[in-house]
């Protein structure tokens, strides 16, 4: 499945916890009232001074500059040219790929790039031949040994396509889709290199994904395949545009959509998210949740709706392949899309102009959305990983709630944190705080009535996302 309807569907879519340590292992009790460790409302993380001095760097003309760069090729359609030095996909995977090397020359050598490539198999007719295929990988790999395995992907696809999907001869300028999310990950790449994370970020310009998210499904699987631990993964598409067909502007809102169940449960699992309620709660869920805690703020000057679904009706992106693999993994697109500008023949027609052109992207806008991922990645990456075995006391007629978790393995954790809200509400509305321990018991909260969760923090008060538990 990719960013469009198929060909048979139609043509036309982040405190420290000081002191905490000395509290060992020993379970914590919370009283009746909690209210002396806990705070109401939502965390409203305050960005550090280095992360607001990363977001400044950011430039909406760098990644203008990428737009119109890719926009110049032509056509970046997967089955076009793989040796033409100016026009077709070859020609963009060639020159993404010396820019990407160029981010990655002030980190030292500790990010490195690499092209990815593989032979997608014919498909007749759609794709009569074996076709090449390459992502362009950039790893910046993370500088604590205890975490360094843990991996943060972030994409955009650089390929494109006219109306029909397997035309690679006509002009695809695919300023918006995807442009826009390869110029976004260029750009974070560049800023990042220069700093130093717990964790691995891998930035990664992706290609097929217009054929049907090939490149992200050769990436996720050799991913699954070798046991590479990624702990969230963001991918970029259609990022482009601040205005949509129904043209309403909303230059500072960006949609995640995060899907509830990410994978076919095993039947105690299953038994488990019926008798408990957690549908909504997957590993996806959790992440977007951290992105709108961490990202939502005056650094970045963007609202981040979050949609409960996998992705639009009868579409889908790069962050398929991974939800597939039991990755957590989230997209980002713009708030209101215009399909004239999306998948179409550049023309106009009775007056109006259909293709996806660069005079319909909004680079101030782009920048925005790349900062709010750029923020959530090295917020995922300087914290700790989320509690390992998180379970729940399952056990009726009780009015206390037990949450037992396993000790994360980092040298800087500082303890943990249980946060908690009504079933009803969409995001987590207490937090408290209960010391470096691996069991607590709430006393007098009902787990009938809540949703719980905990997470660990480290010395330097970054916050995990959440783990929510299972059945005891």
């Amino acid at each position: 499945m990719n960013d469009q309807p198929s060909q048979d569907q139609g043509l036309t879519r982040r405190r420290a916890l000081a002191g905490a340590a000395a509290l060992g292992s020993t379970p914590f009790v919370i009283g009746a009232a909690p209210a002396a460790s806990a705070t109401t409302g939502r965390d409203g993380r305050e960005p550090t001074a280095d992360l607001r001095r990363m977001l400044r760097e950011i430039s909406a003309a760098n990644i203008r500059r990428t737009v119109m760069k890719l926009v110049s090729f032509g056509t970046r359609n997967t089955l076009s040219a793989q040796d033409d030095p100016t026009r077709g996909i070859g020609a963009a995977r060639d020159w993404l790929f010396e820019e990407f090397k160029k981010a990655a020359a002030p980190s030292g050598g500790r990010m490195t790039v690499e092209l990815q490539t593989f032979v997608q198999p014919a498909q007749p007719p759609r794709y009569p031949q074996p076709t090449p295929v390459t992502n362009v990988v950039a790893t910046l790999r993370g500088a604590q040994s205890e975490s360094a395995g843990r991996t943060y992907v972030v994409s955009g696809h650089y390929d494109s396509m006219p109306t029909r999907v397997a035309d690679f001869q006509s002009d695809a300028p695919g300023a918006n889709d995807d442009a826009s999310g390869v110029a976004a990950v260029l750009e974070m790449a560049r800023v990042m290199a220069t700093r130093t994370f717990d964790a691995t970020i891998v930035f990664m310009a992706v290609a097929g994904e217009e054929q049907g998210l090939w490149g992200s499904t050769y990436f996720a699987e050799q991913a699954k395949q070798q046991n590479v631990n990624i702990a969230g993964m963001f991918t970029n598409d259609i990022i482009g545009s601040s205005v949509g067909q129904n043209g309403i502007r909303d230059p500072y809102t960006v949609r995640i959509f995060a899907e509830g169940l990410a994978e076919t449960p095993s039947a105690a699992e299953a038994d488990w998210r019926r008798f408990g309620g957690g549908e909504t709660e997957s590993a996806a869920r959790q992440l977007a949740r951290f992105v709108k805690e961490v990202a939502e703020n005056d650094a970045t000057r963007m609202k981040v709706k979050m949609i409960y679904r996998r992705d639009r009706f009868g579409r889908g992106g790069d962050h398929m392949p991974f939800l597939e693999r039991g990755y957590a993994a989230a997209r980002f697109t713009e708030t209101n899309e215009d399909w004239r500008h999306q998948h179409q023949d550049v023309r106009v027609e009775d007056g109006v102009q259909f293709g996806d052109l660069p005079e319909y992207c909004d680079f101030d806008y782009i920048a925005r959305v790349a900062r709010v991922n750029a923020i959530s990645l090295a917020s995922l990456a300087l914290a700790p990983a989320a509690p390992a075995g998180a379970v729940m006391d399952s056990g009726g007629f009780d009015t206390d709630t037990t949450l037992t978790w396993i000790a994360n393995t980092e040298p800087d954790v500082a303890g943990y944190e249980v946060v908690m809200r009504a079933t009803t509400d969409p995001e987590w509305t207490k937090t408290i705080e209960v010391g470096d321990v691996t069991t607590v018991t709430l006393k007098n909260l009902f787990k009938d009535n809540h949703f719980f969760g905990v997470r660990a923090v480290d010395k330097s008060g970054n916050r995990s996302p959440v783990s929510f538990p299972g059945r005891a």
